[in-house]
């Protein structure tokens, strides 16, 4: 293949810093499918690296993807956080490019914007309101990012208070960077509540974990998937023991076992790092192999015809597809309750109580 003009692949990633090891697993079964002949040519990824929201700018993102686009590729993998994804949506559909971000809100869709869902800003309220209810809490508290991702987790997460019967009885808006919640902890820690509820990005939550701790309070807390943070912060984890989160794999996905036990005992890696970057290489594969002609249009109407492929995220019988006007990749329990207990990411058992 060595006379073969390679395909070329985005990865628009929003924030600095060294490259996710998800990349690279998404790498690994790109490469693996050019060294078994799925793909018949090799594949060159580029990546731009962006300083994007919330503490960077939307002209940062704006400037790698207009990068990206004029080295001719054929597809891009990213954006992740759900600000940067709303911008990246639009120039998807202004540049006719085929894109696949992996933010957590529905509305980073649009017809050349497909989602792979690491989380789910419109559903994670109604999970971690349906285990509230589950386990008799009445009366919450809810801290909440001042951004369009704690906004819209704000937002979903009233509706289902609403329909349960449950009560939101104090509501504190904070900045989606801050570093210091003492003063918020402070005044929350006076009210009657049953439940801490924290919904945001994540980048506060280390912050309102050490507030938690100096105030010595120990209330019972649930949160959205920001606590994935815990993964690359290990020293939040500390601060969020007992608090319960949604996560996205599950230790019973055939698939997500079978790739752990193959890596030998010396690679150091994140259970969600292996199931997502397969997941997303896998699902690239799919447009690139099945691409009738190798263009963007033709890339994006491959994806289109993606269906009931075996998910490495989620708990078992997970699959991933999309189609015509449907733009989101996984169906089924891809959302996973999960606690920080002695620094380890435990799953959640529905029907027990987590102040036990």
């Amino acid at each position: 293949m060595s006379d073969v003009a390679p395909i070329v692949v985005g990865v628009l990633l929003d924030h600095p810093g060294p490259e996710s090891p998800m990349i690279g697993e998404m790498r690994r079964v790109v490469d693996q499918a050019v060294a078994s002949g799925r793909l018949d040519r090799p594949v060159t990824f580029v990546t731009e690296v962006s300083d994007g929201l919330p503490r960077g700018t939307a002209a940062a993102v704006t400037a790698s993807f207009e990068r990206l686009v004029a080295q001719d590729v054929l597809i891009i993998m990213g954006p992740t956080i759900t600000d940067n994804g709303l911008i990246a949506r639009d120039l998807a559909d202004q540049a006719q490019v085929p894109c696949c971000n992996w933010t957590g809100s529905d509305r980073t869709r649009s017809e050349w914007m497909f989602h792979y869902q690491i989380g789910s800003l419109e559903e994670e309220p109604h999970l971690l309101a349906n285990h509230l209810e589950a386990q008799g809490c009445r009366r919450l508290v809810l801290v909440q990012d001042q951004s369009p991702i704690g906004a819209r987790y704000g937002q979903f997460f009233e509706d289902a208070v609403m329909r349960l019967g449950l009560q939101i009885t104090a509501k504190s808006l904070i900045s989606p960077v801050t570093t210091d919640l003492t003063a918020t902890v402070d005044d929350l820690h006076r009210q009657e509540t049953d439940a801490l509820v924290y919904l945001g990005l994540g980048l506060s939550a280390g912050a309102l974990g050490r507030a938690v701790t100096a105030a010595d309070w120990h209330p019972r807390v649930v949160a959205n998937s920001a606590l994935m943070f815990g993964y690359a912060y290990p020293e939040w984890v500390a601060d969020w023991e007992g608090w319960t989160y949604v996560d996205a794999w599950s230790e019973q996905n055939p698939r997500l076992r079978s790739l752990l036990a193959a890596r030998s005992d010396g690679d150091s890696v994140f259970p969600m790092t292996v199931a997502s970057g397969d997941d997303m290489g896998r699902l690239l594969v799919e447009g690139l192999a099945g691409a009738e002609s190798l263009t963007r249009a033709g890339v994006k109407e491959a994806l289109e015809r993606v269906k009931c492929l075996p998910a490495t995220l989620g708990t078992p019988g997970t699959t991933m597809g999309f189609g015509q006007w449907d733009r989101a990749a996984l169906k089924g329990g891809f959302l996973v309750l999960r606690r920080w207990e002695k620094g380890l990411s435990v799953v959640v058992d529905p029907g027990a109580d987590s102040s036990d």
